[in-house]
């Protein structure tokens, strides 16, 4: 430890036990745990102990304390179990007396036993119930623990706080659980112990007793708490003897299907997977009937989860895996049979058409039926995408459910049936299933399907586009599996090469898009703007309207515009409405209004959208960019340099480093981290290249970045500068033919900036007086302090043992840290 902390310890334990002072906030006392909990795990617990005695004698006077508080008395219980976490420091906890305090007996079993905190008034605060839990779960470490946990009674304080009101309590009593007895398996009974127990240490023995007594139980929170206790169990211990302990549970776990309703259902299927997935799987035949059944006796809504998990398994006899895809599909099923105007072709597989108690289900309530749907729905959407989904997979039906559901949806469905009727009239507007409708409609676009099918999925989605009943965020998704089937389609690198179905739903899309783009909703056209900029490349036939949209009242409309006219522009399909006759005005035109946007527009979305197009129109080697570099490059940085935002001006060194990487013929992003750099250019062309970046006054804007008070313009900065000097310094310089560049106006300069005066210009720049000036300065110094956190000081343990002092008014003066 510190030294500097070591002084400062014995003060802050008085603050700490002293009921006139203010208790430090729980934040401040984290802190201190982590802090501890580094130092030891870094060396020997007892030597800190020995060190420093005012940390038993913390632990004593909390104990000692009337009415202790609870912050404190949680925080000491922590502290306690983290010393205890090493044996030797274990025992010397146990024995060493208190030097100062009137009080006999033994420190942890006062501390966690009985005659601790379990019978006073602070045991009521759930603080302390949790800092006793966790003090114990960071003590069981080693087999003394173990003994102690016994003989003080702490395993049966456990099972009790497993039904705390407090959820992390219970939670922490349960996973605790888990702890004990993993670590009481291990050694000698870590090998293949007999499923009866006899062989089993007497801690793991109670904890197993335990759960068989909360298995067999009426009370379903018994149930649960047993259950969610295995669960953890199966998932985090892999040794032989949960082989065993499965063998002596699964017949009580097996039983709870006998009972109805069946208890703690969500738990049950949440254990039944662990253990499938842990290595008992493997070797219990038993274990996959038991899945079997419980899928049989679940309801939909239950063995959803189920089934899902099962089809993921990667070992698992194959008639199961058909059982679970059709309990899947069964809802699905069942409003196919709904929509159903005439029999049709064969549809799911054997054994997915709708029970009649899924039928019971989408009757019961517009909850059931609805949370059924979106369910199925999400479960199918997952494992579409998965390696190990079934085979065949049943398209064709899937796309006919989706399209059936998505027209009950909009009410463009004709039922047949009372339970058709009853989904028209649960279903109607139900945002939340169109939704997951449309999901699972964009994910099914990777498979094939009817050309019938194709355009039924067409027609809907155009329905849903142009209904002015659609929600925003339906319309997204609405607009988002259009996308997926239009550029999912097997023919379709261009317009030209689709089907004639989907040319024609372009062509009725093209209305619909423009009037979206009209939407008096920018969330609506924000979405079609989108959709615009991303199906472009394989349809040319663009709406003038994007151009429009710059000129937007929302900030976030006017930067999609931005993003959508500056790609457009790029694949030379950006149309303005002055007209076609004179495509190099165009061209300028967009450039001055995106450069209009950016000097002007008051909010920061449409201002960093132009500065990304315009560095993408630099690295593609835009049109407009070619024309005249050094103009673009000079235009566009001093609109950044004058920007309030610092991503714009983040984003102009960005353009900056680009800019320089094509003046030394290499283009590409450079890490200027790394560790060999390219080589440097010949001298007359760095002459060259240092003479373009004083034209385009990049080396102020650099420059006057480098002492940014924002933190990443400036790395940004240091790093760019960094780059040049790299280049620069293999090759000399124009200084070695014998000039003496004058660099007292630009040192000046830069110290006035640092002392934050930046209004001043550096004027006109010799690129030797840069250079000298660059070679002069420690970048790489300013680099490694800039890479530390602004709080890198305030982040000490003697900060922060400093400004718990001084908020009780211990320390003096000025000595403690601000921030």
């Amino acid at each position: 430890m510190d030294p500097e902390c070591s002084r400062l310890l014995p003060a802050l334990c008085a603050v700490l036990v002293d009921p006139r002072q203010p208790v430090a906030d729980d934040t401040c006392l984290e802190k201190l745990l982590d802090w501890f909990k580094t130092v030891t795990e870094a060396g020997p617990s007892l030597l800190l102990l020995q060190e420093n005695p005012c940390l038993v004698e913390l632990l004593f006077r909390v104990l000692k304390a009337h009415d202790p508080r609870p912050r404190v008395l949680s925080f000491s219980l922590r502290l306690a179990g983290l010393f205890a976490a090493q044996e030797d420091c274990f025992q010397y906890l146990q024995v060493t007396p208190s030097s100062s305090v009137s009080q006999q007996g033994e420190l942890l079993p006062m501390l966690f036993g009985e005659s601790g905190p379990l019978g006073g008034a602070a045991w009521t605060a759930p603080t302390v119930r949790s800092g006793w839990l966790q003090g114990l779960r960071s003590l069981a470490q080693h087999p003394g623990a173990l003994r102690f946990l016994a003989d003080c009674g702490a395993v049966d304080t456990i099972f009790s706080l497993q039904g705390d009101s407090s959820l992390f309590v219970a939670s922490a009593a349960g996973q605790l659980l888990v702890h004990i007895l993993a670590l009481a398996m291990r050694g000698p009974a870590e090998g293949h112990p007999s499923p009866q127990g006899c062989d089993w240490p007497a801690c793991a023995q109670k904890i197993v007793c335990h759960v068989e007594d909360s298995l067999r139980s009426t009370a379903t929170l018994q149930v649960t708490q047993a259950l969610n206790v295995l669960t953890t169990t199966f998932g985090h211990c892999h040794s032989p003897w949960t082989q065993g302990l499965w063998v002596r549970l699964s017949p009580l776990v097996a039983c709870l299907l006998e009972k109805d309703p069946i208890p703690a259902s969500h738990s049950l299927v949440d254990l039944l997977l662990s253990v499938a997935r842990s290595p008992v799987g493997s070797s219990d035949c038993g274990l996959w009937e038991t899945l079997a059944q419980t899928l049989s006796h679940l309801s939909p809504t239950q063995a959803g989860p189920l089934a899902l998990g099962i089809l993921k398994l990667q070992d698992c006899p194959q008639a199961l895996k058909t059982q679970a895809f059709g309990v899947l599909l069964q809802p699905l099923a069942c409003v196919l049979k709904a929509a159903a105007q005439a029999p049709g072709p064969p549809g799911f597989p054997e054994g997915a058409t709708g029970d009649s108690i899924t039928v019971d289900t989408f009757l019961s309530s517009k909850s059931a039926c609805v949370g059924l749907l979106c369910q199925a729905l999400a479960h199918l959407e997952l494992l579409q995408l998965l390696p190990q989904r079934p085979s065949p997979w049943p398209q064709a039906p899937l796309l006919r459910a989706a399209v059936a559901i998505l027209r009950f949806c909009h009410g463009s469905a004709a039922p047949t049936s009372d339970v058709g009727g009853h989904l028209c009239a649960v279903l109607a507007g139900c945002v939340r299933v169109q939704r997951a409708a449309l999901d699972f409609l964009g994910t099914l676009s990777q498979g094939t399907g009817p050309q019938e099918l194709v355009t039924q999925v067409f027609a809907v989605l155009l329905e849903y586009l142009t209904s002015p009943d659609s929600s925003p965020m339906v319309l997204k998704k609405a607009f988002q599996a259009t996308l997926r089937w239009l550029l999912g389609s097997p023919k379709a690198p261009s317009c030209c090469d689709l089907d004639p179905h989907t040319q024609l739903f372009l062509g009725e899309l093209l209305p619909v898009l423009r009037k979206r783009l009209c939407s008096p909703c920018w969330e609506a056209r924000d979405s079609g703007l989108e959709f615009l900029t991303q199906v472009t490349r394989h349809w040319g036939e663009v709406p003038e309207l994007t151009g429009q949209l710059l000129r937007d009242p929302e900030s976030y409309v006017r930067a999609s515009a931005v993003t959508a006219t500056g790609q457009l522009s790029s694949w030379g399909l950006y149309a303005t409405p002055t007209g076609p006759e004179h495509p190099e005005v165009q061209q300028e035109s967009l450039f001055t209004e995106l450069l209009h946007i950016l000097s002007t527009d008051s909010e920061g979305f449409p201002r960093r959208a132009v500065m990304h197009v315009f560095t993408q129109w630099l690295k593609d080697g835009h049109a407009d960019v070619a024309e005249d570099l050094e103009q673009f490059v000079a235009r566009v940085l001093q609109a950044a340099s004058q920007d309030l935002d610092w991503e714009v001006r983040a984003q102009g060194l960005e353009l900056a480093l680009v800019f320089l990487e094509q003046l030394l013929g290499q283009p590409g992003s450079r890490c200027p981290y790394a560790v060999a750099l390219p080589e440097a250019a010949p001298p007359a062309t760095l002459a060259q290249v240092l003479q373009a970046l004083c034209r385009v006054q990049l080396f102020e804007f650099a420059l006057r970045a480098l002492f940014d008070c924002d933190r990443p313009v400036a790395q940004k900065s240091c790093d760019l500068l960094l780059f040049l000097k790299a280049k620069a310094t293999p090759c000399g310089g124009p200084q070695e033919a014998g000039a003496s560049p004058d660099v007292v106006s630009v040192e000046a300069a830069l110290q006035r900036w640092q002392a934050g005066e930046q209004g001043q210009p550096l004027g006109e720049l010799e690129p030797e007086a840069v250079m000298a000036v660059l070679r002069s300065m420690d970048l790489e110094g300013l680099r490694g302090m800039l890479a530390k956190s602004s709080d890198h000081m305030e982040k000490s343990p003697q900060s922060l043992l400093q400004d718990m002092l001084a908020t009780v008014g211990v320390l003096g003066e000025n000595e403690a840290d601000c921030y």
